[in-house]
């Protein structure tokens, strides 16, 4: 028997109906577990940092601070 590895996966956007829809698609999926949710860039720092995710699913264009500058200050 193969062992599948869990990918820990964080949500990053501005839309709440959207990440209930990744997270509706997402759930069931036995090697995917959803360690955090959030609303903008400063909270996806923030929760990557506590949560340590395996994988940022990232929207591009969210208020106070976008995609693109968000990743730049989690690659610092």
């Amino acid at each position: 028997m193969q062992h599948r590895r869990v990918i820990r996966l964080l949500i990053a956007d501005d839309h709440e109906l959207v990440r209930d829809g990744i997270r509706a698609r997402l759930e069931d999926q036995a090697n995917i577990e959803i360690v955090a949710e959030a609303a903008d860039g400063f909270e996806a720092i923030d929760l990557a940092q506590e949560c340590n995710p395996d994988l940022i699913l990232l929207d591009i264009n969210m208020p106070n601070q976008n995609g693109f500058e968000t990743v730049e200050k989690m690659r610092k």
